[in-house]
């Protein structure tokens, strides 16, 4: 879920199929996500056990499966320089509704974003191709959140926006190349903490929400990789050489922003919000 931009028109398109994870992949990652809980939460990681019986080939199914989530999911920790904290968590389930609220407005602004790149940078067609599909599974999320809100009764209402995404971007360089690369270095930042948030969520919700967070998990942690990759396809095609021409190299940049992501999730925030601190 990454918000950059401000919000753009979303054009009329025929979405191909959104990339879901079916009973199997959601039972893969049950346990995987539940790794970084503290052990005082193992009476909601035990919900994990409650697969369907009819599938005596479950566990060897999903082998495969979850390896390669487990190593997208590391991937990701790795790639943060800190966890969400504990206090976060504990407002989360405190204040699910506004949890919710602003996970439909995170997955708006991400499709917005993605669409601006597509306005913005309309000759580099990896930048279109990727940033298409993300769209679509962006409102395709922000569908699957409002329809949740509904079930539950939680009216749909005006919040203010977290101070996350905002002060990331001033971050963010002025001249170009170097600014669609800072822009695409926070891309994968955001939905590196909303794959992470995500995850330690699992074992703490009643189980439609955890089975929903847990299939969000495979399409955050490839946008992560995918603007990431994007990022260093940007660097490498643009031979920035001078200082003065935005010559830092890609790891320096990363460095640069992960910090200031570090200082947003590890300081104060007065509003609790999806992205916010503690």
């Amino acid at each position: 879920m990454t918000q950059i931009f401000k919000s753009t028109a979303v054009p009329k398109s025929n979405p191909e199929p959104i990339e879901t994870l079916d009973l199997v992949e959601q039972s893969a990652i049950k346990t995987i996500a539940s790794d970084g809980v503290e052990n005082s939460r193992a009476d909601r990681i035990n919900k994990s056990e409650k697969l369907d019986r009819n599938l005596p080939s479950c566990a060897a199914a999903s082998s495969r499966i979850s390896k390669k989530l487990q190593i997208d999911l590391q991937r990701v920790r790795d790639f943060l320089l800190c966890p969400t904290p504990e206090a976060w968590l504990e407002h989360a389930i405190a204040h699910q509704d506004i949890l919710l609220i602003d996970h439909a407005n995170c997955e708006k602004k991400a499709a917005s974003t993605a669409l601006n790149l597509i306005y913005r940078y309309t000759d580099n067609f990896d930048i279109l191709n990727k940033m298409s599909r993300l769209a679509r599974e962006e409102l395709r999320h922000f569908e699957q959140v409002i329809a949740i809100m509904q079930r539950r009764g939680i009216p749909y209402r005006p919040i203010n926006a977290s101070r996350y995404a905002q002060e990331l971007r001033k971050q963010v360089r002025t001249y170009e190349p170097a600014r669609l690369v800072d822009t695409l270095i926070c891309g994968a930042i955001i939905e590196a903490r909303s794959c992470e948030r995500f995850a330690a969520l699992v074992p703490l919700l009643d189980d439609e929400l955890a089975d929903f967070y847990l299939s969000l998990l495979k399409s955050e942690a490839r946008h992560f990789s995918d603007y990431l990759t994007l990022a260093h396809k940007v660097q490498e095609g643009s031979h920035m050489q001078a200082e003065g021409n935005g010559s830092e190299l890609l790891g320096e940049r990363i460095n640069v922003l992960l910090n200031a992501e570090k200082e947003l999730i590890q300081s104060s925030d007065d509003e609790f919000r999806f992205h916010s601190g503690v």
